[in-house]
């Protein structure tokens, strides 16, 4: 049987709440921390404030099983004192010049410290970045963590417990990220200590193994890579990653515009260039674009960690501008044949960043519904997650919960998130309740054009017609 571990999670976010509950589900004994006390007692009478497939199972069985705990950050010194490993997931958001917003990981840092001063113990603290944070910021946060012991131990240098940082950068996709714990393409860990390392091997051995009791997903199980190396690669891999899926939507995005050009169809030269293997299929979707809560923040990390030693990443800012230009795209495409948008109703089919998610963060839906607002259409958006969220945030878009009441009246229909409710629409309804000229924008190409056209709806896609 693997080793289990006592483990504390620092911040109950999209990561941090799906990493202890997976943490919990393999038989750890994992405690949940975060300083928002409405969200805690949230959790604690079994109210998920996130919106994520299985996430609510995962966190009743772990609660009702005893592994899975929560607390606020009154309980933070406790956890820490009696973990073996403790995860930082707290948010890192966007600064002004696009650069990652430290300072949530720093108060944490600092307070691991204090109480640490004030532990005695065993074994290391292990100190786990999951947060997404620049390079560099493992030997910030070992800074910090001495910083706090040397503060409450009024600046004295005593024996004090030890402790040990490591990189864990997350790919959890939301809308499948309890998926995606469990069955990752790889585990990344960057340490400068071997002791570290085989510490968080044990902690994943179940999922290394593939040893886990699951009904998730019938096919024969694999090993998972377990990738090793020293804290600023494992930080690079992360921001890396991201940048690369960035740029090859935005690559494909570039391919769809000269496909309209020259009467190409752009989803028959993705499933052409897909196949070569050295391409693959996956992240050729002509479209939108990219938003949501990792793609934008990371490349603009990325772009700011460049330019700190006076490097011009042209290649990413290229990805960032034909990106912003797919949703400006929407915009044109409407007045192409709407002409006017004064006084033109337009539903906006879907409003969250992507399907299975309530997540509005860079979401398109938000800068076209404003960009038609400030055009004088009347903009009404359905979303069956995020559609209450959507409506704080944009002032003049209207919010249903129902797509056939979205398109009543509607001149122009944009699938903007591809929901399964907005694939399976019963086109020659919507044909029915819309007004001329009956446009519909498939931003995500998800229709068949010639079905549209049957429908008797006006078909507009992206790189193709």
């Amino acid at each position: 049987m693997a080793e289990r571990f006592k483990v504390g999670v620092i911040g109950t976010g999209y990561v941090g709440l799906v990493t202890g509950a997976c943490l919990a589900h393999l038989g750890h004994r994992v405690t949940c921390v975060d300083k928002d006390e409405d969200r805690i007692a949230e959790l604690e009478s079994g109210r998920v404030p996130i919106y994520e497939p299985g996430i609510e199972e995962l966190v009743a069985r772990g609660a009702e099983q005893g592994r899975l705990t929560f607390t606020g950050s009154d309980g933070m010194a406790d956890v820490v004192r009696s973990a073996d490993v403790v995860f930082v997931a707290v948010d890192t958001p966007q600064d002004e010049d696009g650069s990652a917003d430290l300072s949530n990981v720093a108060a944490v840092a600092r307070s691991l410290g204090k109480t640490l001063s004030e532990t005695e113990r065993k074994t290391p603290l292990l100190v786990v970045n999951k947060s997404t944070v620049p390079v560099g910021s493992g030997d910030y946060v070992s800074m910090l963590v001495e910083e706090g012991m040397d503060e409450s131990a009024g600046g004295e240098t005593g024996e004090r417990a030890d402790f040990l940082v490591v990189s864990n950068p997350e790919f959890l996709r939301e809308g499948s990220a309890v998926y995606d714990s469990f069955f990752p393409d790889r585990i990344v860990l960057g340490a400068e200590s071997r002791e570290a390392l085989d510490v968080m091997r044990a902690l994943y051995e179940p999922v290394i193994q593939q040893s886990f009791p699951t009904d998730l997903d019938p096919r024969p199980r694999v090993a998972v890579p377990f990738v090793t190396t020293d804290l600023a690669s494992a930080e690079m891999i992360k921001y890396a990653a991201n940048a690369f899926l960035a740029t090859k939507i935005s690559f494909i995005n570039e391919i769809s515009t000269i496909c309209e050009l020259v009467g190409a169809d752009v989803t028959n030269v993705a499933a052409g260039i897909g196949l070569d293997e050295r391409i693959g299929a996956r992240f050729l979707n002509a479209g939108i674009g990219w938003g949501g809560s990792c793609f934008p923040k990371d490349v603009a990390a990325i772009r700011s960690i460049a330019r700190e030693y006076d490097y011009e990443p042209i290649l990413l800012d290229a990805a960032v501008t034909v990106n912003e230009r797919q949703r400006r795209q929407v915009i044109s495409k409407l007045q192409r044949d709407l002409h006017t948008l004064k006084g033109k109703r337009i539903a906006l089919l879907g409003l969250a960043f992507k399907p299975n998610t309530d997540d509005l963060r860079e979401a398109p839906s938000l800068e076209i519904a404003r960009a038609l607002d400030a055009r004088g259409a009347r903009v009404v958006g359905y979303d069956p997650v995020a559609g209450k969220a959507a409506a704080k945030l944009v002032t003049g878009l209207k919010v249903v919960f129902d797509s056939y009441e979205a398109l009543a009246g509607a001149h122009a229909a944009v699938v903007v998130t591809e929901w399964e409710e907005v694939r399976s629409l019963d086109l020659k309804r919507a044909a029915q309740l819309m007004e001329e000229p009956r446009l519909l924008v498939d931003g995500r190409n998800v229709f068949d054009p010639a079905a549209v056209r049957e429908a008797r709806l006006l078909y507009r896609g992206f790189g193709r017609e």
